[in-house]
């Protein structure tokens, strides 16, 4: 049984690797290095490249579905199955927000989806919307873009700078959940500027 499950949300493949809509996958990935993690494919119903690592005395199941991102539900609630993570609150799921200024990080317990649609497909497989996110900021589409656009769509250097930096505070802010609770994380990382 695992103390907590964190699921970083993004598409698999070499066409998406890198993208802003990858940012939660590449939070899991540094979580899993830091660690001693390998992500690698798990059971074959849970669709998802998955380690089990230890963050301080927390066993914290990591895992990145292979569905693509609008269909994670299938993967979560497989993953959350095996590890016997029945409580919603101790499922973290990490992904891009359009609504927060590129690298910024908010940690938030439960509440609405925000029109994102992967988010959607873990609440209706979860059949709960009590999860955790971790939102890390890809700010607004420039111009006419849509917003689809913008996250399929590697960032220039200065931004993949800014990104880097939040992906490490995203990798922080689940160790800080594993050691010390959501609303330690809450206080620290959404107090930033």
């Amino acid at each position: 049984m695992a103390d907590l499950l964190v699921v970083g949300l993004g598409n698999p493949g070499v066409d998406y690797a890198g993208t802003r809509h990858n940012c939660g996958a590449d939070t899991v990935g540094l979580l899993a290095d830091r660690h001693g993690g390998r992500l690698r494919d798990g059971m074959r119903n849970e669709r998802a490249l998955s380690d089990t690592v230890r963050i301080g005395d927390a066993l914290v199941a990591l895992a990145f579905p292979q569905t693509f991102y609008n269909e994670s539900g299938l993967s979560v609630a497989a993953l959350a199955r095996r590890h016997d993570v029945a409580d919603p609150e101790r499922i973290v799921v990490v992904h891009d927000e359009l609504d927060l200024p590129t690298g910024r990080i908010k940690v938030k317990r439960g509440g609405g989806l925000a029109g994102n649609n992967g988010l959607r497909s873990v609440k209706a497989h979860l059949h709960s919307d009590a999860f955790v996110r971790i939102r890390i900021g890809v700010g607004k589409p420039p111009g006419r873009q849509s917003g689809a656009d913008h996250v399929l769509r590697r960032p220039g250097k200065q931004e993949r700078v800014e990104l880097d930096v939040a992906i490490a505070e995203a990798a922080d802010a689940i160790e800080l959940i594993a050691a010390e609770g959501v609303d330690r994380a809450m206080e620290r990382f959404n107090r930033r500027t």
